[in-house]
């Protein structure tokens, strides 16, 4: 198994808390992971990116040209990645944020989620990162929702464990949202 993701989007949307959170999950299951982060010096509406790479071998880059799937929760995220999925790929979009008839490329497997309506349904639109790799892990399946869910506490300090449960909440609420199957 290998799998390169690229997920992006502004400072502020939890980009690298999900991308942790992944790695997190990974690493739980025994994988090889990369995760690699890079943003603006903007601390809030700055570029957020992250690229993470799931492998059952060694990994000989952390480096992602033209990942298999990518989540954006922004448009300028949108325009920056969609070009370089491979033909085929899957992209994740923040309905909310985005319009799907957006996506530059009909090659794409294409999942809208209205995250951030979702999340504020669930009573806190901070949540809205945690609906989104809910619903990329249902689909892609590169880690089990179980594995995500325990990599809640290996990722946030205990200071926030507190919120553990709203998070796996949002999780789940985000996994129901991907149609059943591999991408």
């Amino acid at each position: 198994m290998y799998h390169e993701t690229i997920m992006g989007g502004v400072g502020g949307q939890g980009i690298m808390v999900i991308g942790t959170l992944l790695a997190q999950a990974a690493f739980l299951e025994n994988l090889n992971v990369t995760y690699l982060p890079a943003y603006g010096v903007e601390k809030r509406g700055g570029y957020a990116d992250c690229t993470v790479v799931i492998s059952s071998e060694e990994i000989a880059s952390p480096i992602v040209g033209s990942p298999e799937s990518c989540i954006v929760m922004s448009k300028s995220s949108l325009a920056k990645y969609a070009p370089r999925i491979k033909p085929g790929g899957f992209l994740l979009l923040n309905s909310s944020l985005i319009d799907p008839r957006e996506v530059p490329r009909q090659d794409l497997e294409v999942l809208a989620v209205p995250s951030l309506e979702l999340a504020k349904g669930l009573g806190n639109d901070r949540l809205a990162n945690m609906v989104v790799i809910g619903a990329f892990v249902a689909k892609t399946r590169v880690v089990s929702l179980d594995s995500l869910i325990s990599a809640l506490s290996r990722t946030f300090d205990e200071k926030y464990h507190h919120l553990l449960a709203a998070n796996a909440e949002a999780i789940r609420k985000g996994a129901a949202c991907a149609p059943p199957g591999v991408s």
